[in-house]
This record gives C-alpha cells, sequence and structure tokens, in this order.
C-alpha cells in the first residue's frame, strides 16, 4: 500500500465526501478541479478543498470545438497527479487530462455497466423496471461510459423507489465507499480491468422536463416507473384541466381495492383517473391501477393529489371583490407587523420575516377585527406562514370550506365489553395511516385465547427512514418547531383531553392486546397516560434556563446563560407490559420539549400505540410529530438506534437489549439515550410492620399487573419472627385470587402477555425446584385456552440461587427469611444484585425506615406503600436497571 497525489475532478455532495474520506486515508489531494461559482456560492467540494487549503481551479471549460484549451491543460499537468479521481463530474475532460497521470484516471457512474450509459442512468434504472441497481466505478476512456470495469456493487430496486430514495439509500453512502475502496485497490495494484461486455450494454438520453411527458398509452406497471423514474428530477408531467401538473409519489395499487372518489378527466388515458382520500388513482391501458400521492403545478404550488378538488388546494382561489379587500387589510397589518420588511409580497414568510409569538396573536386578533366570522387559532398562523397561504386560509374559512382534511383510517372493529371499538392496523407516519413497505404484516395475539385480533403492518428498514425524515422534516421546517410553548401545550391538553373521551376504548383495546385486567387498564395504564399527557402540557413555557453569575461579570458587564432547547429527532422503543402507559411516560415529554417523535411498540402490543395516533392526529398535532412503527426489535429498534437524524433514544426494556441499544447509539453518532432496563426489586419486611398493610402492599407489589411490572418486588425479606405467618396469610389470598377474562370485572389476575414469556415462567419455577427452594403453590400454566400463569410462592430461597438473582416478570413470590437483629446483613443481601430499580421496607419504626431506605441501592425506595409512582416524580434506576428518568419535571426532552 502506498499513498498517492490525486486529483479529483468533479463536483457536488458526492465530491466532497469522496474528497474528505480520500484525504483521511492518507493521499495527497494534488489539485481540486470543480464549477465555476453559481449565483456567488461555491459548489460543496470547492468549499471543502478551500478550507483545506488545497489547490483549487474553476475552469468554465476544458476544451473549445473539441479541443483541449493548452493553458488549461498546463495547469492541470503542473499539480503532478497521480491518478485522476472523477465522482460525479457534469465537463467534458479531455483525454490529455484523462490519460496523464501515472494510474489514468477513473469515474463513478450509478449503474450497472454497461447498462444505463448516459447522463441519467439513476431514472432509467427505474423506468426500465431494473430489479437491481447499483453503481460502477471504471477506467475512463475516449468512450461514453465504456471503459474497463474496475470496481461494481449493486442492491435491490424496491418497487416504489424514486431517485431520491436509492441515490439516499445506496448509492450516495455505498458509491463514496466504493469510489474510496477502487483507489485503495489501485494503492495495493489488486485493481482489475474488466472489458465491459457488449451484450446488455444500453444508452439512454439525458432525461429533462420536455421529455418527461407521460404517454398515456402503457401498462400501470410502466406509468409507474415512468413517473417514479422522474421523481424528483425532472419530474413525470401531463396536461391536467389546460395546465401542465407534474406528478409524484407513485406506488401500485392492489386491483383487489375499489377505488371510490371524484373522477378527474386525464387527456390521453385509457380512463379517467379517481380523487380518492388516498391520493390520484391512474389507470394503465392494462387496466390495472397505481396511486399518485401528490401533484405540483406550473406556478411551483405542490399540493396533496387527494386536495385537487378542494378549495384552495388546487389553483389558488379566485377572490371576490370583497375579499381583495380583506387580503389588501391584511397586506396592511402584515406591513405593520414586520416593519423591517420594505413590501409585503405573496411570497413574504411570516416568521423569516422576523415576527415572534407575540406577533401570532396580534395578527389572530387584526382578523377578528375585521372579519368577525373568520376565527383563527394560533396555530393557523403556524401552519399557513407565507402571505399567499395566510389569506388563502382565512377566504376558506370566510366561505365555511375550510373543513380538516379527513384522516383515513382502516379500522378493524370489535364488538366487544358492551361497546364497538375501532383500531387502527396500519403503520403511522407523516400524519397518514400507510401500509408496510412490500404490504407486510403479522397477526397480534389476543393473550386471554392465543386467537389473531387482526393483521398489523410489520415495518420494514424503509418505513423507519421515511418516519425519521418526516420527524425531521416537523421539527426544522414545520409548524411544530414554530409554535410557542404555550400553544404546544394546548395541543399537548387537547390531545390528553381526548383520550380521556377515549379511555373506555383505549382500556378496552388495552385488554384485549396485552391481557391487562380492564378495571386496572382503566385506572392505570390509560389514567396515568392521560395524566402523564395533562401533566407535561402544564411544562412547555416553564422550561427554562439560569443566568450564572461568573468571575468575568464586573467591570465588563459579561452576562452569561443558559437555554433549554429541544434535541430534535427522538425514537422511543417500549415493552409490552403497560403499552400506552410507557408511551405517554416518554413521548409526553419529548412532545413538551417541543421534540418530534418515531416509537416502536413492543411487537406484541402495539393496538393502543395505534389508536394514540389517530387520537393525536384529531388533536390537530402536525404531521410528522408523531410517528408509529410497530415492528421487531432487531429491525425497527437496531435502524432507530443506529440512525444518523435520530438525537435521542429513549428504552424500556431487558439490560441485555439495552446494553445494545446504547452501544449502537454510541457507534452511530454518539446520540443521547435514556435506559429503563431490568430489575430485581427487594421488599424488606420487619416484625413490627403493620401486617395486614405489609400483607397487602406485599401481595400488590409481587402480583400487580400479574407480575408483569418493572418495578415488581422480585425478592421479599422477611423478618423470621413473622414469616410463616406471612406465608400463610399470603397463601389464603392467593387461593382467593380470580383468575380469567381480564374483561371480566370480577378478575384478579389476568393472562401473562404472549406464549414465550408464559413458557419462561414455567421454566423459571422448574429452576427454582431443582436448586431446593420450596415451591408453596403455583408454579404452572393454568389448563386453559390462552396463556394463563397460576400465582406463585416460593419460600426458603437461598441467596446463590438462580430465582434469588435473576427476575421473572411474573406472577411470582420468591421470600427468604432473615432476622430482625441483623438489618445490616438483610441490607447486604438486599443490594447484592446488578439491579437497582426500587426497593421497599415495612415497619413501624420511622427511624429504622429511615435507615434502611437511605442503604438501599435503588432509583426508588417505598416506605409502607409499594407501587405508588406519580407523574410528578421521577422514576429511573441505578446500576444495570439503566440511567435517565421517566416523569418529573426535570424530563423534558432537552
Amino acid at each position: 500500500l502506498f499513498w498517492m497525489k490525486i486529483a479529483v475532478i468533479g463536483q457536488s455532495l458526492f465530491g466532497q465526501e469522496v474528497y474528505k474520506e480520500l484525504k483521511k486515508d492518507g493521499h495527497t489531494i494534488v489539485g481540486v478541479f470543480t464549477i465555476p461559482d453559481k449565483d456567488g456560492k461555491a459548489d460543496p467540494l470547492a468549499t471543502e478543498a478551500e478550507k483545506d487549503g488545497v489547490a483549487m481551479f474553476k475552469f468554465p471549460r476544458w476544451r473549445v470545438k473539441g479541443q483541449a484549451i493548452p493553458e488549461v491543460v498546463a495547469q492541470y499537468q503542473a499539480t503532478g497527479a497521480e491518478l485522476n479521481v472523477l465522482p460525479f463530474c457534469s465537463q467534458f475532460i479531455p483525454m490529455e487530462v484523462i490519460n496523464h497521470p501515472k494510474h489514468g484516471s477513473i469515474i463513478y457512474h450509478p449503474s450497472l455497466l454497461p447498462r444505463h450509459r448516459g447522463a441519467s442512468a439513476i431514472n432509467w434504472t427505474l423506468i426500465h423496471g431494473d430489479k437491481k441497481g447499483g453503481f460502477t466505478v471504471f477506467w475512463a476512456d475516449d468512450g461514453l461510459d465504456t471503459g474497463p470495469i474496475l470496481l461494481q456493487r449493486e442492491c435491490d430496486v424496491e418497487p416504489n423507489d424514486t431517485v431520491n430514495t436509492i441515490y439516499k439509500r445506496f448509492l450516495f453512502p455505498e458509491g463514496v465507499k466504493g469510489t474510496v475502496e477502487a483507489v485503495r485497490l489501485i494503492a495495493e495494484g489488486k485493481a482489475p480491468r474488466i472489458t465491459q461486455p457488449q451484450e446488455g450494454a444500453t444508452y439512454e438520453c439525458i432525461q429533462k422536463k420536455e421529455n418527461a411527458m407521460i404517454n398515456w398509452n402503457q401498462t400501470a406497471v410502466a406509468l409507474h416507473n415512468w413517473i417514479r423514474g422522474n421523481d424528483k428530477v425532472p419530474g413525470a408531467w401531463a396536461e391536467v384541466d389546460g395546465q401542465k401538473v407534474t406528478f409524484y409519489g407513485s406506488s401500485l395499487v392492489d386491483n383487489g381495492t375499489a377505488a371510490n372518489g371524484q373522477p378527474l378527466e386525464i387527456p390521453g388515458a385509457s380512463q379517467p383517473g379517481i380523487i380518492t382520500k388516498a391520493g390520484l388513482v391512474l389507470f394503465g391501458n392494462d387496466g390495472k391501477a397505481l396511486l399518485v400521492k401528490n401533484l405540483q403545478f406550473e406556478d411551483g404550488k405542490m399540493i396533496a393529489a387527494a386536495q385537487y378538488f378542494h378549495s384552495g388546494s388546487s389553483a389558488a382561489v379566485e377572490l371576490t371583490e370583497e375579499e381583495k379587500t380583506f387580503a389588501e387589510q391584511m397586506r396592511a397589518v402584515w406591513q405593520n407587523i414586520l416593519t423591517n420588511v420594505s413590501q409585503i409580497e405573496d411570497s413574504t414568510d411570516f416568521f423569516k420575516s422576523g415576527a415572534a409569538s407575540m406577533d401570532v396573536v396580534r395578527l389572530v386578533e387584526e382578523v377578528k377585527l375585521r372579519a368577525s366570522s373568520c376565527q383563527l387559532q394560533n396555530e393557523d398562523v403556524y401552519m399557513n406562514t407565507t402571505f399567499i397561504d395566510f389569506i388563502q386560509m382565512c377566504v376558506r374559512k370566510l366561505r365555511g370550506e375550510d373543513g380538516e382534511e379527513e384522516l383515513v383510517v382502516d379500522y378493524v372493529s370489535k364488538n366487544i365489553n358492551n361497546m364497538t371499538i375501532k383500531m387502527p392496523h396500519q403503520l403511522f407516519i407523516n400524519g397518514e395511516f400507510v401500509d408496510a413497505q412490500g404490504g407486510k404484516t403479522y397477526k397480534t395475539i389476543n393473550p386471554t385465547d392465543g386467537t389473531a385480533i387482526c393483521d398489523v403492518s410489520l415495518a420494514q428498514i424503509s418505513d423507519v427512514d421515511k418516519a425519521v425524515a418526516a420527524a425531521k422534516e416537523a421539527f426544522e421546517e414545520g409548524a411544530w418547531g414554530k409554535m410557542n410553548p404555550r400553544d404546544r401545550g394546548r395541543l399537548i391538553y387537547k390531545l390528553a383531553n381526548l383520550m380521556e373521551q377515549y379511555q373506555e376504548e383505549l382500556a378496552t383495546i388495552e385488554a384485549l392486546d396485552s391481557g391487562a385486567v380492564y378495571t386496572l387498564a382503566l385506572k392505570t395504564h390509560v389514567g396515568m397516560s392521560i395524566q402523564t399527557f395533562h401533566y407535561f402540557a402544564g411544562w412547555c413555557d416553564k422550561i427554562q434556563g439560569s443566568t450564572i453569575p461568573i468571575n468575568q461579570a464586573r467591570p465588563n458587564r459579561n452576562l452569561t446563560f443558559t437555554k433549554k432547547e429541544p434535541i430534535g429527532v427522538c425514537a422511543i422503543v417500549i415493552p409490552w407490559n403497560y403499552p400506552l402507559m410507557m408511551l405517554a411516560w416518554k413521548t409526553a415529554a419529548c412532545l413538551a420539549a417541543g421534540n418530534t417523535v418515531v416509537l416502536k411498540p413492543a411487537q406484541v402490543t402495539p393496538l393502543t400505540a395505534l389508536k394514540f395516533a389517530e387520537l393525536a392526529a384529531r388533536a390537530g398535532l402536525p404531521k410528522g410529530v408523531i410517528n408509529i412503527l410497530p415492528g421487531s426489535g432487531a429491525l425497527v429498534g437496531q435502524r432507530l438506534s443506529d440512525h444518523p437524524d435520530v438525537r435521542k433514544l429513549g428504552f424500556t426494556g431487558s439490560t441485555e437489549i439495552g446494553k445494545h441499544i446504547m452501544k449502537s447509539c454510541a457507534v452511530s453518532n454518539v446520540k443521547k439515550v435514556s435506559l429503563e432496563l431490568g430489575g430485581k426489586s427487594p421488599l424488606i419486611i420487619f416484625s413490627d410492620c403493620d401486617m395486614d398493610k405489609a400483607l397487602r402492599m406485599g401481595m400488590s407489589a409481587v402480583f400487580f399487573n400479574k407480575g408483569e411490572n418493572c418495578i415488581a418486588a422480585g425478592r421479599l425479606f422477611v423478618e423470621d419472627t413473622i414469616h410463616d405467618q406471612f406465608v400463610m396469610k399470603v397463601v389464603e389470598e392467593v387461593k382467593k385470587m380470580k383468575i380469567g377474562d381480564p374483561l371480566d370485572r370480577s378478575t384478579d389476575h389476568g393472562p401473562q402477555n404472549h406464549k414465550a414469556h408464559l413458557d419462561k415462567l414455567v421454566e423459571y419455577c422448574q429452576i427454582g425446584v431443582r436448586e431446593g427452594a420450596t415451591l408453596v403453590c403455583g408454579g404452572k400454566q393454568v389448563q386453559r385456552p390462552g396463556f394463563f400463569f397460576q400465582p406463585t410462592v416460593f419460600t426458603d430461597v437461598q441467596d446463590h440461587m438462580y430465582i434469588a438473582k435473576d427476575e421473572s416478570f411474573g406472577p411470582i413470590m420468591i421470600i427468604s427469611k432473615f432476622k430482625g437483629s441483623e438489618v445490616d446483613d438483610v441490607l447486604k443481601r438486599a443490594n447484592a444484585t446488578e439491579y437497582g430499580l426500587a426497593s421497599g421496607v415495612f415497619t413501624r419504626d420511622i427511624s429504622k425506615a429511615l435507615y434502611v431506605s437511605e442503604r438501599l441501592n435503588a432509583g426508588t425506595v417505598f416506605v409502607n406503600t409499594y407501587n405508588k409512582t406519580d407523574v410528578a416524580a421521577p422514576f429511573g434506576g441505578f446500576k444495570q436497571s439503566g440511567f435517565g428518568k421517566d416523569l418529573g419535571k426535570k424530563n423534558c426532552y432537552c
């Protein structure tokens, strides 16, 4: 291996990244040859080279009338380059330059040569419907992309890929790596020169707007490929209603699905298109269908295709004379507010021109003064920031045409628990319920009887990328990022109220999907979720920094202060024991701080999260703020951990997975992490306790929510003098517990969440018996349909045993004795665990209670109570139970 003198000839971000990686590899960049500045702005490659002090050349051309310009060639030759690297180059480079270096010249091309030679290779890969795409690094010769192949890499072309998606997913990141790898092979003397085959060679023209017109006499697949092959550049277009309309976001449609909507005549099409709630359905000459999501008009305005026939959604609303007068009045209002702007144009952006939250209030009130029937909310201004959009919105309201865009939900409905529950089952991305990439689904199971509830969309990596992109755009460019904290709090409070309105339905879905007893789901799973959103709604306008006295404050009048800023896109990965409540604990804090969210519910319990998404949309949260992705941890969770645009990840789950996530977050982009992991919470019961209370709370500490509780008392230490009495009373109470249907109001103990967990509990008890612990009662699966497990009690559990150290996460009480005179010894035993989530002590002696609670190594210590979490109290653990806190005023993701 040796390091070479390299000339980089090209442009763009791609060229910039190749340049940076070549420098990292130790090569000397002797010259960068790029395009001249455009509108006073340098190309990214030029900017990077200039920063490094590398010799830079911006020749407008290399040849005149087919002949190399001698002065240009001379300047190039003076650099002494040993290799030319052309990562992306739009200029014609003369052979005097190509052949000059000792090692020649290599070029990156975004297709699998010899297929798709020419400048629009990515477009044509999609237009031809290729199943495989990729790139080639080849040795330059005097032909057009005909030189010998040095290196190729291929990828699958997804059915709905666009130029943008395949470029971002593969051709850009892997292309940079491949180009740099090609240089390494040259440096090592291992670079091949494989002659391109003649068979399969194609050359296509450059795709420009004028030749991107749609030919409707094709099959649906061919139309789909043409539209996506031109998406976003140059854009496939057709004449519709006398104007040029460009089509974006094409996907193929299941032809078994009937399209209901309003017909749209398209000249030349085999049949009219149909404007539906999902978009514009188009038809090929084979009668099959495709769906287009977005349309763009000649004036540059882009709309959702579903809104084509809505006033103000296609061409601008034609104003009456009275409305024109109103518009000019509002133009004067904007001028008075935006004093720094010389003239209010239709394109003037309210916030980019310097408006603040107080100006929003003033603008809303000014509208009321001039048109009392136009009742605006602050968020209407945040969502219509240019003057023309603002006027169009006001006029639609004045005309009574401002109906909210209808949320399209494909429900699964069930009549159960004396009500009809309506459950969304698709992914929720950017304010819409959508199918997963490739239409992939899985069945979510009712643990009460083991039957399937419904098919749920199974998110793929491309779906994660779409959700993160939507969340990023909502944070950086959307209404959420512009909204003042009080308005944000009002929307969160509205969401909480809507959850309260639907609490019985949410609790029923929770019972159906997770096995939670309905009354507990109503009070805790759903009830505390509502409380959490109410609580954090109040914190939105109270997140503040501080002013710090510094040594240099006087005499120079220096001031130092801190601000708490939102992080950005937050990923949340939650467990299956409290599906809605875990969502609420993390999501509410994210939203309060002004972040956006991509949440992966547990794969086995997705339904309340999807219902929550519906309620969030109906509450008016802007698109992209909340995204819900049911799917596997290995795929969705891993991609969220790795994603460079995710800035924080909050996870509740096992310690093993938490460690893996922490590592992935560190390696990817050092994103912030908060982890609430496993626990083996000790509960110490002294003989001087209130026995009835200790019994009642001790039972709850273990059996609450079927033992599927992160802070469950994993081990009880009972003083020897009351041990036998305590065990006897526990067994009596266990025998009274009713095991059964969680929707039955008299049920105490519902099914375990899923089959794999039930099997784990059976194995856990078998280990305890083999180790010599005494199984007092339970320990087996209940013989009935579903995933039911008997409430279980073990005594005579010794410190070395597996069940004394490992978390069961089920309804299993582990009891050990201790002597009342050996307080420090029982503390040592209680702390002899790698976990530190929660703990508890029961005693009437306040001094003893304080002594013990100070010495228990846990994030929460309960004294003469248990399971008493509250939205205002921070919650989190020590040691391998994780770090970071949920709930409380300091848990806003800033």
